[in-house]
């Protein structure tokens, strides 16, 4: 457990907590701790489960660019949980894991596809308070998206937020998923700076 976290995870019991003990080890191999903390609220749990299921089914814009989009979320806000789970997913979902390494130092990296490079300063431009979303950065996606999956890259987008700035604001830190697939992840994003920070 992360010595910042500033709710104790609890634990998870119950009828319905033994479904989501199975749903985790089944799907990641432990319980992680953001669920631990939900667990204090079921209804809160419930929304959250749905709304990272439910966003898995959407298929109109490439799984790729939203895994990158939301690093690059992860990475402006500071969400070590969530770029650590970044790349743990990236290696079992088949993203191209070198370039899934490289997204919280994008600008300087010469992995990235202009349109990669597009849609993580759109994550970021969301990501901004207040967002700096242009009518040229929009419509330049637009036309290389179309419609529905523009849609979808947004919504995407706000539910990265969701996600990161929930587990900074709670204190929750990475749990070492890269590390158990063999990955070294990359420093978060450095507040200020538009770069990835060195430890």
């Amino acid at each position: 457990m992360s010595e910042n976290m500033r709710i104790q995870p609890a634990e998870i019991t119950g009828p319905f907590g033994a479904v989501v003990k199975r749903f985790a080890m089944r799907m990641l191999g432990r319980v992680p701790e953001p669920l631990r903390v939900y667990w204090h609220n079921r209804p809160v749990l419930k929304t959250y489960l749905a709304m990272g299921t439910k966003s898995q089914k959407w298929q109109a814009c490439d799984p790729n660019l939203k895994s990158f989009a939301h690093m690059a979320v992860a990475s402006l806000v500071g969400c070590t949980w969530c770029l650590d789970f970044g790349y743990f997913q990236a290696q079992n979902e088949n993203v191209d894991v070198a370039k899934a390494q490289q997204v919280p130092r994008w600008r300087q990296s010469e992995v990235f596809t202009p349109l990669e490079r597009d849609v993580m300063a759109y994550a970021e431009a969301m990501s901004h308070t207040p967002p700096t979303v242009t009518d040229e950065m929009f419509a330049g996606l637009l036309d290389q998206l179309g419609e529905a999956a523009m849609v979808e890259l947004t919504a995407f987008i706000a539910l990265a937020n969701f996600y990161t700035r929930s587990n900074v604001a709670f204190g929750i830190e990475s749990e070492g998923f890269a590390a158990s697939c063999g990955l070294t992840p990359l420093a978060p994003w450095s507040a200020g700076t538009g770069v990835a920070s060195e430890s």
